[in-house]
């Protein structure tokens, strides 16, 4: 299993929400590439950055500051959500050397855009399912469906979908421990391996999922632990790599 910070773009800043509420906002840097450098000088093996102004208004708005980082460290694998919404933007970011691609709302609205992106682009997709008690939603979290996480998931078994990143609404920014069952029995669903999300705060989460990566979790998203220091993030990976 893999740590991944998590890097969310809001007006060209590094910040972090609270429960996907753009009004609730912390800002951690004015600069992503340098937090990036951060990350990457601590051991990180993969990046996940979200343009959270794109994910509300559907198409890439800090298009920039991924450039910056994918620049920066041309070899890291970064993975972008936010926004992605057509086949052109999709091209952009794969061109700018973006590695894996986040589809959240199309692949609830559209999972034909997800088929026709693994087609297009095989390996690189990956779809990102937001849960509040099960039930999917889309469009930032401002939209709650009646969908079944589970349910959709087995949708895209056979479209090549590299893995999942799941989250749990309830939890995520509010540092109250990651839902390790919830997780877990997304994975046991699903043969697409699982990436959590939401919620991480302390050591005691990695060690949880690490319990259950078996069932086919493969990295863990932390962001706002890790920038206010209740996890530490160079001892997470070095336990996952001794796991």
């Amino acid at each position: 299993m893999v740590i991944i910070p998590a890097i969310d773009l809001k007006n060209g800043q590094c910040v972090r929400l609270r429960q996907g509420l753009m009004e609730d906002t912390t800002v951690f840097s004015d600069n992503p590439a340098e937090m990036a450098a951060q990350w990457v000088g601590q051991g990180a093996k993969r990046l996940h950055l979200v343009d959270l102004n794109g994910a509300f208004e559907g198409k890439p708005v800090n298009a920039s500051s991924v450039s910056d980082i994918t620049r920066a460290f041309p070899d890291l694998p970064v993975q972008i959500g936010g926004g992605i919404r057509n086949l052109d933007i999709a091209s952009t970011y794969i061109e700018a050397g973006v590695s894996y691609l986040i589809i959240g709302t199309m692949a609830v609205t559209n999972p034909e855009f997800v088929s026709e992106l693994c087609a297009k682009f095989p390996g690189k997709i990956i779809v990102g399912l937001d849960a509040n008690n099960g039930l999917v939603a889309t469009d930032g979290w401002a939209k709650q469906t009646d969908i079944h996480v589970s349910e959709l998931s087995k949708k895209f078994e056979q479209d090549g979908v590299s893995s999942i990143v799941y989250t749990d609404i309830s939890r995520d920014g509010m540092m109250q421990g990651v839902n390790v069952e919830a997780t877990a029995n997304l994975a046991k669903q699903t043969s697409i391996p699982i990436i959590a999300s939401g919620g991480i705060t302390t050591i005691n989460d990695i060690s949880s999922l690490l319990l259950e990566s078996h069932h086919g979790i493969s990295g863990a998203i932390t962001g706002r632990a890790i920038y206010e220091g209740t996890l530490n993030f160079t001892k997470a990976q070095e336990l996952c790599e001794q796991y």
